[in-house]
This record gives C-alpha cells, structure tokens and sequence, in this order.
C-alpha cells in the first residue's frame, strides 16, 4: 500500500471557479523524495494542502497510511504522519526560542516532557541547528529559521514532510542550507520527501518528478526523463536547469555527451 495515494482527486476553491485540481491520480510510497514543479496557478500548492489536511477534494479521494482525509476523525493521525513546511518561515515560528518553539508541535500532541526534550535536540541536530536551542528565532537568518521550521515538524516524527516551495524567500546560501537538509532526512533517515519548488535546480535532487499545468499532471517520471523534454517543459512555461541546457546546445554542435543534470556531471562528461 502507498504511503500517499490520490484517486482521481479533484478540487474548486469555489463552486463556479475553474478547478484548481482536475483528476489527479498519483502514488507516493514511503521513502520517496517526489518534487512537484509547475507554473503559478498550476495547482501544486493546492495538492500540498490536500494531503495535510488543510483541504478537503472536492471530488475523488486523498488516503494517507490507507486513512481517508474526508474522514473527521482520520485529520489528527494524518497530520501526525504528514507534516507540513510552508514558504515562509516566520508564519511557523511561534516562540521567543528556538527550542520552544521546536517543542510546540509535540506539546500539543501530548507528548510527556522528558520525550519532548529528547526530540527537540535530536530534531535540532538533524537540520544542523544543534546549540541554538536558546537562541531567540526572530534573529536567525533566512536559511536557519526554515531549518527550525523542519526541526518543528521533524519532532512531531512524521513519516512524511511536504515542503511546499521552502526556499522561494531565501538566499542563494539559505536555500543551500534547506536543500542539504532535506536531502539529509530523505536519504539518511528516511523520511518521505514531497518538495513543491519552482527552482528546477532542486526538483534535479528528487527520485521522482511530478509536472502540473492547469491543474492537471502534465508529466511524471525521473529527473533524467523529465528534463530531456525541453521543448514540452518550456510549452507549459518552465525552464530547465542551466546546466542541461547547455549540454542540449553542445549536442546539437556535435559534442556526444549523456544526459547531464548537474555541473559537476557535465564537467567530467567533458574531460
């Protein structure tokens, strides 16, 4: 059984709009790092809030752990297994340190005091913010608040955390920090990955890629398979990584190289 299934999930904001979603259905299984890429108004963010329970379909079903999201009483065990990060971190920072605010989400889920200390250095420590427990959030950079943000959700212990678009108001360095981070949980601790970017340079990071357009998906596959489709990426107004265009253009001068999707890949390609 998938960790994250949607049937044929549709949703409208209100009963005349356009849909924001039409017959989306997708797979997720446990231990996947799947980036979801579209334009604005493609429906990305609406799909996020769906599988936190933040939204209900308006038609089709959204089951995570085999659980309803439709289902009153299935929305707390949800959320304990889906946790959510969203764009801005200040929007999730609610404490005046770092450690209590880290502790905020267990808190409420009633976990004893001694647990809670326990998972507050130990999600501390895994986005590398170890030491900053009594520091004051409001004083962090960009890329650290977001790191506590993901500690936050991290000590609640879910088995899934969706990122929807984390790094969009960081720094070049901020969103270095996230990536690694992310990447981290994903890989090392093997925790379920479904990261919203419009930063193609981070949907190449992921297993899996899902493109929407209009509310439909558009594409899925692998990193590589995506974004060989250039032209079909630039129909539906998105870019392609820098790097992969560039190896594009040399094909096309004669230069034999694979499908490239980083610098450093293209680079020993090269030599």
């Amino acid at each position: 059984m998938s960790l994250v299934e949607l049937r044929e999930v549709g949703f409208s904001y209100n009963e005349n709009d356009t849909p924001a979603l039409k017959n989306i259905s997708l797979s997720i299984e446990s231990g996947d790092f799947v980036a979801i890429i579209g334009g604005n108004g493609s429906g990305k963010s609406t799909l996020a809030k769906l599988l936190n329970v933040l939204l209900i379909p308006s038609s089709g079903e959204v089951i995570i752990a085999g659980m309803n999201t439709a289902e009153e009483e299935n929305k707390w065990k949800i959320r304990q297994k889906v946790g959510m990060v969203f764009q801005n971190p200040d929007n999730q920072l609610v404490a005046t340190m770092v450690e209590d605010d880290v502790a905020f989400g267990p808190e409420n889920l009633g976990i004893p005091s001694p647990e809670i200390r326990q998972r507050v250095d130990r999600a501390l420590k895994m986005v590398g913010m170890d030491g900053f427990q009594k520091h004051a959030p409001h004083k962090l950079s960009g890329g650290q608040k977001q790191r506590v943000a993901i500690a936050g959700i991290i000590a609640m212990e879910p088995e899934c955390i969706v990122l929807d678009e984390p790094t969009a108001m960081l720094d070049p360095r901020g969103r270095k920090e996230v990536m690694e981070t992310v990447e981290y949980l994903n890989k090392e601790k093997g925790i379920t990955i479904i990261y919203i970017t419009h930063f193609m340079e981070e949907a190449v990071l992921a297993d899996k890629i899902v493109v929407m357009n209009q509310g439909l998906i558009y594409n899925q596959g692998s990193p590589a398979e995506i974004f060989q489709d250039i032209a079909g990426l630039k129909k539906v107004n998105l870019d392609v990584p820098v790097v992969v265009e560039l190896a594009s253009g040399l094909r096309k001068a004669g230069i034999s190289l694979p499908g490239v999707l980083s610098i450093d890949g293209l680079v020993n390609n090269l030599c």
